[in-house]
């Protein structure tokens, strides 16, 4: 009898990403995974979904679960948003807390401490934005996060230079469980092509926009059409008010087209082909509320 081959063991297991906004959750995922994988906003709620993002290598595979915002639940939304992080933390093998070194430890961040401090999952800080923080505001918000008693670990770094990243990630392996890949190797996110195609609209919206008018859409792709060197992409932007319609058409149809321009741009670059993308903006009053409508979005 011929012994078959060592398989050679791998290491898999998903790592909540948790921060408040404007920490750059959503910068070092995708700087982890090696591709846009959650849009990039300092708006609070950005992320509604809890996106997983997938880094593999030969032996072993990262899945970053970028989290929602943590918020006392509003409405039918922010209350999903809400749940979903429970749900997320109680299934992770991990959890990674992020920090802007160049603001410092604020209420938020004490905030959320103290959520994961009863959180069943073991946490490690990673103190982004070093590039943007002189030597001392750096110093003094490790200091500050360690001073939590929360992590075994605290790792400077820069999600936009790439800073330290690479020792994250193999701290982060290393702590990984025994365990088969969930993707495949060349997979990067578990997102559908329509929740994505809409998320990039949404960062166009949330780049131009101020005052409640971001927390008030969201994008719904309608349709999405394939012909020989071109894909066609129909999208609405729903919205609770007339007043918000009229801020995101924008006068002479300004701010629609601008939206509309920036998010070809970036939906060309991500599926690598000619894209015509046709936007409308609809009024559909207390869609935060809409259980049935927040289904078909993919908000869990």
């Amino acid at each position: 009898m011929v012994d078959s081959p060592l398989v050679p063991a791998t290491r898999s297991g998903f790592v909540a990403l948790a921060g408040r906004p404007n920490v750059g959750k959503s910068t070092l995922a995708n700087a982890i995974v090696g591709a846009k994988v959650a849009i990039v906003s300092d708006k609070p709620q950005t992320t509604r979904r809890a996106i997983r993002g997938v880094a593999t290598g030969p032996d072993w595979q990262l899945i970053l679960v970028d989290l929602p915002g943590v918020q006392r639940p509003r409405d039918a939304l922010t209350e999903r948003m809400q749940h979903r992080v429970e749900r997320e933390l109680a299934d992770a093998d991990g959890c990674l807390l992020v920090i802007n070194a160049d603001q410092g430890l604020g209420p938020g961040d004490r905030f959320i401490a103290e959520l994961l401090r009863v959180a069943p999952v073991k946490v490690t800080i990673a103190v982004n934005k070093v590039d943007r923080a002189d030597q001392a505001r750096t110093a003094a918000t490790l200091q500050a996060a360690a001073e939590l008693d929360l992590a075994e670990e605290i790792f400077p770094v820069s999600a936009r230079t790439g800073a330290g990243v690479a020792l994250l990630v193999e701290y982060l392996i290393g702590r990984l469980p025994p365990g088969p890949f969930y993707f495949s190797a060349g997979e990067r996110s578990d997102q559908s092509p329509t929740i994505l195609l809409a998320e990039l609209v949404r960062e166009q919206i949330l780049s131009r926009t101020r005052e409640e008018v971001p927390h008030a859409v969201e994008v719904e792709v309608t349709e999405i059409r394939h012909r020989p060197g071109l894909i066609l992409i129909e999208a609405v932007i729903l919205t609770d008010t007339e007043s918000q319609k009229g801020i995101l058409i924008g006068a002479h149809g300004r701010m629609i087209k601008s939206i509309g321009v920036a998010a070809r741009r970036t939906i060309e670059r991500e599926l690598g082909s000619k894209v015509h993308l046709e936007l409308s903006v609809r009024v559909r009053r207390h869609w935060r509320a809409d259980e049935r409508l927040l289904d078909r979005l993919g908000i869990e």
